[in-house]
């Protein structure tokens, strides 16, 4: 298989599941060919300090520019670093950002809780970055405005994806080759 070359070191930034097998982010890790990822949290999963910290130390073991490559809570991570920190970041992919004022299914933590681990308020400021933030029309986790305002308050532009859901393997998302496409368009 040929590996998909960048200029810059692409870091995945997981959501709150960390690295799931058949998750598009865990399968573009392996088609790339410049690539780091931020390893799970043994502890403290749903401390966006921690989480951020850990963004943070992935990025000092990296020489050069990077792309971020973010997922769901991931790309909140980001935005919570990109409010504390500062690198040299050549663009971000973020996708499928979640509302943290909507109501989520059971299965996930409640605003009230993320609240209470450092998630809210989400910093608005925008990205010192370029950015795309791609969203779905039928997100369980955001509806398509939450994002569009999201999008607009960080200075990203916008990529309607349609009809993918959560863009993750529940939603039926394994490998997702316009990710691939975004990604070398950042890293021109």
């Amino acid at each position: 298989m040929n590996k998909l070359q960048t200029a810059a070191t692409v870091l995945i930034v997981p959501g709150l599941r960390d690295h799931v097998a058949e998750h598009w982010q865990t399968l573009l890790e392996a088609r790339l060919n410049n690539v780091r990822s931020v390893p799970p949290l043994e502890t403290d999963k749903l401390d966006c300090a921690a989480r951020v910290r850990a963004i943070q130390h992935e990025l000092e073991q990296i020489d050069g520019p990077v792309i971020l490559v973010a997922h769901s809570a991931g790309v909140l991570m980001v935005a919570h670093w990109a409010a504390r920190h500062s690198g040299s970041i050549k663009g971000a992919l973020l996708a499928a950002p979640p509302d943290l004022n909507a109501t989520w299914p059971a299965n996930y933590p409640s605003p009230e809780t993320l609240k209470a681990n450092g998630w809210a308020p989400l910093p608005a400021g925008a990205l010192p970055f370029r950015s795309l933030v791609a969203g779905s029309t039928n997100d369980h986790l955001a509806s398509l405005e939450a994002v569009t305002r999201m999008a607009r308050d960080w200075g990203s532009e916008l990529v309607n994806l349609g009809e993918v859901g959560h863009l993750n393997p529940a939603s039926g998302f394994g490998h997702w080759p316009q990710a691939e496409a975004l990604i070398l368009e950042l890293d021109r």
